[in-house]
């Protein structure tokens, strides 16, 4: 089983150089392209997401834009904005936090071309519409084989491996207030997990996109404001904070250069991780808007990109860094965020946390 593990931890070490170098020069091409748009048109994407949805039948309304971007924004708002950035900031530094940044700004190109193509390609079915880089890669590409081997591989990827993330997360949270003993309890949050999710997803993408519509804004909002509470309690340091960032980014504080890299590599990894731009997974969720025109939900995607990153991975990285955490700790994970938000605002921000 160590060999197994140790071989896996190899190939994934050196995939993500491949995955890292293919996205950046994707959100290059893309930000060159289409005049830097995800800058340019960042108004439009506002007014965009309260467009109202179009007639999919007679007399019965789509899925509107902003239900989509709820669903797309429930699949990137989660862990990996609370843990995921956590370990980043343990592992790599304050400097991963800039180049979440970074890869946020060229995500979101990307994510306007994949989700502009999905809704381009898109299916209709009874009562939405489906789509996504499987059926663009078949019907735009011509290429059914690969878009075969693409929905076998996400379908596995996001019915099996990226929910067992987000339930660890869950569980782990849970853990730090009450200090289970033994695993019967983690198992039974995983059930009830399972349980919920499964109301959810089999009732369809349109009971899907009902719930999405309400508990994102809330967790999203109540979150982004508990953040800003620490920052304004603590406006003197941010400053100094920023610099931190920028500086340990850019190697102005660092004396090697494996330092620099590691600040790169984590901020890299956990930005797409987080904001999932180029994975070929939010398209799915693009594609089930009813929209006027295929850019427009690729604007809103695009639209999500910053709020996951710029906004919610923000929100994290701000509460560790003006809590003063001792990088490299023994609190990795969410539990070094539960502890810096404890140390802030209090005990009830872990029950908190657990919630959102």
């Amino acid at each position: 089983m160590e060999t197994l593990a140790t071989a896996i931890e190899t190939i994934n070490e050196n995939y993500w150089y491949f995955v890292i170098a293919l996205l950046c020069l994707a959100g290059v091409w893309f930000t060159i392209r289409t005049g830097a748009m995800q800058i340019r048109w960042l108004p439009e994407m506002f007014r965009t997401i309260t467009e109202k949805p179009s007639d999919i039948s007679e007399g019965k309304k789509g899925i509107s834009a902003f239900r989509a971007f709820t669903i797309s924004a429930a699949a990137r708002v989660g862990s990996a904005n609370v843990a995921g950035v956590a370990i980043a900031i343990t592992v790599g530094g304050p400097g991963s936090v800039f180049w979440m940044w970074v890869l946020a700004i060229l995500g979101g190109a990307t994510s306007f071309i994949e989700s502009a193509l999905a809704q381009l390609y898109k299916v209709r079915r009874r009562d939405s519409y489906v789509g996504g880089p499987a059926y663009y890669m078949r019907d735009g590409l011509g290429w059914k084989k690969v878009a075969v081997c693409f929905a076998v591989i996400v379908t596995v990827t996001y019915g099996f491996i990226f929910p067992t993330v987000q339930a660890n997360s869950i569980a782990a949270s849970i853990d730090t207030q009450f200090s289970f003993e033994g695993s019967w309890p983690m198992f039974a949050i995983g059930v009830v997990l399972a349980l919920l999710t499964a109301a959810v997803v089999f009732g369809g993408v349109r009971r899907l996109s009902s719930v999405t519509e309400i508990m994102v804004p809330i967790m999203a909002i109540g979150y982004v404001a508990v953040a800003l509470f620490v920052v304004a309690i603590n406006i003197g340091e941010v400053p100094d904070m920023i610099g931190l960032i920028v500086g340990h980014a850019l190697g102005f504080k660092e004396v090697a250069g494996a330092a620099l890299g590691a600040a790169f590599m984590q901020g890299v990894r956990r930005g797409l991780f987080s904001n999932e731009a180029g994975m070929g997974s939010i398209p799915n969720a693009a594609a089930t808007a009813s929209v006027s025109h295929p850019a427009k939900q690729g604007l809103v995607q695009s639209l999500g990109v910053y709020l996951d990153t710029l906004v919610v991975c923000s929100a994290t990285a701000f509460i560790i860094l003006l809590s003063n955490p001792e990088y490299g700790g023994e609190a990795e994970g969410i539990a070094l965020t539960q502890n810096a938000l404890a140390g802030q605002v209090g005990d009830w921000a872990i029950p908190f946390l657990i919630v959102t």
